[in-house]
Order: C-alpha cells, then structure tokens, then sequence
C-alpha cells in the first residue's frame, strides 16, 4: 500500500483542468488563498494527501488522482525491480 503521499507543485501544475499545460503562479497562490492551502508549505515541502482530499473541488481531486497515481505507477516499479533482484 502506499503510505505518506504529498501533493506537490509539479502535482499541481499538472492537474489543470479543461486541457493540458502549466498553471500560472497568480492562480495557483488564489486557489491556495481560497481553500487555506499553506502555499509556501506545498512548494517546499508538499502537502499531506488527506488535506487536498478534504477538499471539496474538482481540481483538488484531479491533483490527488495525479498523485495517487504516481505513487502507484512508483511502488510498482520498486515491485517489478525487487522481482528481478530475486529471480535475476
């Protein structure tokens, strides 16, 4: 199971809603304003997992499906390498 995911910047970023590219900085510090995210916190060190699925919006759960998903695809590469580790 994974444990201790942070939502990060790049997470973030990521996570814009109707098409692909990068947020800017004015919008991501509003909706860090809107919903009490410490922003200085999420930049520098990340964000428990928990405080962005506590939030009820659309865009806060996209970026916990970003990170979720990161964190799956990564055990399961730390998976497949221990595999190999022991029958290579």
């Amino acid at each position: 199971m994974v444990a201790d995911i942070l939502i990060t910047m790049q997470h973030v970023r990521a996570a814009k809603l109707g098409g692909t590219g990068v947020l800017c900085a004015p919008s991501i510090r509003a909706w860090c304003e809107r919903y009490d995210v410490d922003l200085r916190q999420l930049a520098e060190e990340g964000l428990p997992i928990e405080q962005a699925e506590a939030i009820d919006d659309a865009f806060a759960q996209r970026v916990v499906s970003i990170a979720r998903a990161e964190a799956a695809a990564a055990e399961a590469e730390a998976a497949a390498e221990a595999e190999a580790l022991n029958h290579g």
